[in-house]
């Protein structure tokens, strides 16, 4: 697509690489670990997380070989193409898993994130808005399509239109989702880029409460303290919340010492290290994550970028 093009349509160059960055964080928080817990009731066969990526997803492709009519084994299959970045082949595999299981609005959503990315020219192709129609018909609360549809008005020129859409969102994700802060920054980065106030609005602002059913799954898509651990920190002395918190942050690298495999992990110790404002050490666990994983070196950097971690 020409420049002009691009322009034309509300989609700079910039302002791509922001949400495509903000998306890559909304899968990881949103789209992938939802689906694992929604295939916990269902027989596993877990892919050894410390297996190289290759052997990863040569055991996923024979399992769809050995059980072809398993939505959640080309579930999965999609899922790890798309993190390793083979996004054609992720939607290749998410057709399969909508064709076997056509009422899942999450898996109509992730299809048309992939197909999103799968495309080298239309910032949002037919296709995938087509895949995200249909998830928002099955579910008119489903993040990501949510999410996706507001980009659409994005990258059209109704700037306003999609923060009314992310704010809309964001009063529904529940509090202390780990897709919450990423959220909050993609509506004040496309505000300052389309010179759109929106700071006291972010302040005032609230998530809605996490409900019960819904802590273990915010719990498990981006490893970290629970909603119990913050409020209990809140209630110390600063020199006690400190080393609380500290003390979570280790534990966070002693675990990715044992499994450095879990993108999510130095994901989340990145975001730690920021938050902290540990810049050096932030830049330091990206460059650790990135050797123990170069086949998600490019969502780890897209995160990084999103948080500000120096040299990503």
């Amino acid at each position: 697509m020409s420049e002009s093009k691009k322009m034309a349509s509300g989609m700079t160059p910039t302002n791509r690489a922001i949400l495509i960055a903000a998306a890559l964080l909304l899968v990881a928080a949103i789209g992938y670990a939802i689906w694992r817990d929604s295939a916990d009731s269902a027989p596993q066969k877990s892919v050894e997380a410390t297996a190289p990526p290759g052997d990863q997803l040569a055991a996923l492709e024979a399992r769809t070989r050995a059980e072809p009519g398993s939505a959640e084994a080309w579930m999965q299959l999609g899922a790890a193409r798309f993190d390793m970045g083979e996004y054609a082949g992720a939607v290749a595999a998410y057709e399969k898993a909508t064709a076997l299981s056509s009422d899942s609005a999450g898996l109509w959503s992730a299809l048309g994130e992939a197909r999103v990315m799968a495309s080298e020219r239309d910032p949002m192709p037919a296709a995938a808005l087509a895949a995200f129609n249909k998830a928002i018909a099955l579910d008119a609360k489903d993040p990501r399509a949510r999410y996706f549809l507001a980009v659409k008005k994005d990258v059209g020129g109704d700037h306003k239109g999609a923060i009314e859409d992310w704010f809309a969102l964001l009063a529904d994700t529940p509090q202390g989702a780990p897709w919450e802060a990423d959220l909050r920054r993609t509506i004040g980065q496309v505000g300052a880029i389309h010179k759109i106030d929106v700071a006291m609005r972010l302040q005032n602002t609230q998530a809605r409460p996490l409900t019960a059913n819904e802590m273990p799954v915010a719990a498990r898509a981006i490893p970290g303290p629970t909603r119990a651990d913050m409020e209990a920190a809140s209630q110390l002395p600063k020199g006690q919340q400190d080393a609380m918190i500290e003390g979570m942050v280790s534990g966070l690298e002693a675990k990715l010492k044992a499994n450095p495999k879990d993108v999510d992990r130095w994901i989340m110790l990145m975001r730690s290290r920021m938050t902290l404002g540990e810049s050096a050490k932030a830049a330091q666990a990206l460059k650790d994550g990135v050797a123990a994983n170069p086949a998600a070196a490019g969502r780890l950097k897209a995160q990084a970028q999103l948080l500000g971690v120096p040299g990503a």
